[in-house]
């Protein structure tokens, strides 16, 4: 969940927090560039603890389309050592709410069995992000729905210019291993100070500082 609009989910830039829609994303080319001292997604560590630097191209349409990719470096102790996220969706407004609905797929370089695709769904009132993610197809033998996640973010100015985000999120799969993360954050002027725990044992909490920057192609 991972160009700038969904990083700030699926993902505060590269910490995997926080989801945003793409309805509110400038008409054109952008790109977008991160470090972070840990790649976090879905609060559990995809870089062993390691530092992680990312980044993206995204194409915005004035009629709410949306696609793009984004890459990021990872260690899960085997040769896999990148992910690529390709995505397209469509956002849109109605009165008060924002929708953003569309298809990411997750593709691991070198690793064995690990890529996949998911459908997800996301609706935005004014501080408050509610989404649902539903697994497509799977490398590593799950089918269409096995696995889902749904989440919560809160957003809230607490001064000039800084933001304090609050989270909670919930994995399901169909051959078990269901648990749930939360994380709090604050972010100012490019910089993203994010906490992520989960409820998962022996699984320790995850502090990660990110800078983020974004630019017109």
């Amino acid at each position: 969940m991972k160009n700038t609009t969904l990083l700030l989910s699926a993902i505060t830039l590269a910490t995997g927090l926080f989801a945003t829609t793409a309805a509110t994303a400038v008409e054109g080319l952008s790109a977008n560039a991160a470090v972070s001292n840990n790649y976090i997604w879905r609060g559990l560590t995809q870089t062993d603890d390691q530092a992680a630097v990312s980044g993206g191209i995204d194409y915005a349409a004035a009629s709410g389309f949306y696609a793009g990719g984004w890459v990021s470096n990872v260690d899960f102790g085997d040769e896999t050592n990148s992910e690529l996220d390709l995505y397209v969706g469509y956002g849109f407004e109605v009165d008060a709410f924002t929708f953003d609905v569309g298809y990411l797929s997750y593709i691991y370089s070198d690793g064995e069995d690990l890529d996949f695709s998911e459908i997800y769904a996301s609706v935005n009132f004014d501080f408050l992000t509610v989404g649902f993610n539903i697994l497509t197809e799977s490398d590593y033998g799950s089918d269409f729905g096995d696995d889902t996640y749904a989440y919560a973010d809160l957003a809230f100015e607490v001064s000039k210019d800084l933001e304090l985000g609050l989270h909670i999120g919930n994995s399901t799969y169909d051959n078990g291993g269901d648990y749930l993360d939360y994380g709090v954050s604050l972010s100012k002027n490019n910089f993203t100070f994010a906490i992520t725990d989960t409820n998962v044992d022996g699984e320790a909490v995850n502090f990660a500082i990110s800078y983020a920057v974004d630019f017109d192609l």
